[in-house]
């Protein structure tokens, strides 16, 4: 435990706050601001494919998932001090470490444990700058970092793509070195001498390595699915076989442990039960499709990696000052009235994307960007709140870390699925519009024949007008694919909006039950 020291004042508190909000953006920032590179990073990992680079995204973000649980126990050992100092000098050498890979075979694991030291910090920064607030300016702090949870989904983006475009994708790591190694300078002058008693929590080792090989086996089907045919591969094969038989092992072992690392018996609350789902679908959904949307503004429509996080900052600007509100939002009103308004905006959002069905309907894109950016400005809060109604003390900093683990699984796996979705669709559109142009589905309309005549009418060769009407077919078939991503998200969140008033709101915790 910490022995009680004055907590700091004045412009070293101040410092301290942003410096543990910038490492707390920074280590998000890792997710949104390395998609947006894939198709960069992806030509220096031996010319992978960018569906090959994106491992480096999902499996950082479960990393983090993994990295969460273990703040715990580090911060009771050697308290959070020393954690916040040592943790980003070795998150600034691992960083440096991504740099020198040169396969994905080598980064992948690398960038998992990097997300891993990322998790670890995350929690304690937000831990520590909100312990070193005086109680009399909370709910300002809180503000503070509830504006900071949407910059590594609006601005790390932005960010990401100027680095990549004007420099090199790497600059994204040097950049995380740097940031840092000066988290550790500032946190060590700042706290120097604040002492710190050592104690030990019980951590449930079985349950954590039952987790672990779950979520990583299960990221690992999504993610290189479409990659090695799905179980057509004995390789994930052989990792479904291992899903089916950990994730039911975990649950029975967790059910019985007295210190879980995640308590399932706080499922049999209504509302945390909803909290977490619509947590993990929220963000399945809406972080999976920002990432798919950053990367395929690129390949499929000309966008350079600026341009697109120019849309980023869009959304940035036009939710950030939404977001730092939220949280006293939530609580004035009926959450369930707000997480109910926040879906269905952003089901109607997400179907306007969804029918930008021509490259000509993307001039238009910033307009929609703003209403998402409103979006994901209100998604979070509301949904911890449900989350964690009800409960205190103990209980509620143990819900809100579940709540937190399971949205980034949930933006994980959303990622990767979403892409699975675009993917899966793509051929089927364009073996649609080959039949519609080939005249298969009308033998006496050969549009295919007429369309060839015009492009040879303006000067091109047979040959070069046969191949630009395939690369128009597959780039439309394409777009369609895209469409079809987002407009299975949109009907998926108005299905969630209207059946959120179902959920039913706990009263507070009896002294010992759920």
């Amino acid at each position: 435990m910490a022995v009680k020291s004055d907590r700091l004042v004045g412009g070293k508190l101040i410092l301290l706050v942003i410096f543990l909000g910038l490492g707390y953006v920074d280590v998000l920032s890792n997710v949104s601001g390395h998609s947006i590179m894939t198709p960069y990073n992806a030509g220096a990992l031996e010319g992978v494919t960018p569906s090959y680079s994106a491992w480096g995204t999902t499996l950082y973000l479960i990393g983090v998932a993994n990295g969460v649980p273990l703040s715990r126990v580090l911060t009771a050992r050697y308290g959070e001090y020393v954690v916040i100092v040592v943790g980003f000098f070795l998150y600034s050498l691992l960083s440096l470490l991504c740099i020198t890979s040169e396969t994905v075979y080598f980064y992948t694991p690398v960038r998992f444990i990097f997300g891993m030291f990322g998790g670890v910090l995350a929690v304690v920064c937000q831990s520590l700058a909100l312990h070193e607030i005086p109680e009399d300016k909370y709910k300002i702090g809180l503000g503070y970092w509830s504006a900071l949870g949407m910059l590594p989904y609006t601005f790390a983006v932005f960010m990401g793509g100027f680095w990549a475009e004007y420099f090199n994708w790497k600059w994204l790591f040097y950049a995380n070195s740097s940031i840092g190694i000066s988290i550790s300078i500032i946190t060590a002058a700042s706290l120097y001498g604040r002492i710190h008693i050592p104690s030990t929590i019980h951590f449930d080792t079985i349950g954590f390595i039952l987790f672990s090989i779950s979520i990583i086996s299960l990221q690992i089907i999504f993610s290189q699915g479409n990659d090695f045919d799905w179980l057509a591969s004995p390789w994930l094969s052989v990792l479904s076989l291992i899903v089916m038989t950990t994730i039911p092992l975990f649950i029975i072992w967790e059910w019985g442990e007295n210190y879980p690392i995640i308590d399932i018996r706080l499922f049999a609350r209504p509302s945390y039960a909803a909290g977490v789902f619509y947590g993990f679908i929220g963000f399945f959904t809406i972080q999976g499709l920002m990432s798919l949307m950053s990367v395929q503004l690129q390949l499929l429509l000309g966008y350079s990696s600026s341009q697109a996080g120019d849309m980023y900052l869009i959304m940035m600007l036009a939710g950030l000052p939404l977001a730092g509100f939220m949280y006293e939002i939530s609580k004035k009103f009926d959450v369930r009235f707000i997480i109910s308004l926040v879906f269905l905006c952003s089901s109607i959002t997400l179907t306007w994307i969804g029918l930008f069905d021509k490259t000509a309907s993307f001039d238009a894109l910033s307009t929609p960007v703003v209403f998402l950016g409103l979006c994901v400005a209100a998604l979070s809060a509301p949904l911890s709140t449900l989350a964690t109604y009800g409960l205190s003390g103990p209980d509620y900093k143990r819900a809100g870390e579940e709540f937190l683990i399971m949205r980034l699984i949930g933006g994980a796996l959303g990622i990767a699925c979403q892409s699975v979705i675009y993917i899966r669709r793509l051929p089927i559109h364009q073996q649609d519009l080959a039949d519609y142009l080939g005249g298969r589905r009308f033998a006496s309309l050969d549009t295919y024949s007429l369309l060839l005549q015009k492009l040879q009418s303006v000067g091109l060769s047979e040959s070069i007008a046969r191949r630009q009407i395939a690369r128009l077919m597959r780039q439309q078939a394409a777009i369609l694919g895209f469409n079809d991503a987002f407009l299975v998200g949109g009907a998926l969140l108005f299905v969630l909006a209207l059946i959120v008033w179902v959920v039913k709101l706990d009263s507070l915790r009896l002294a010992k039950g759920y």
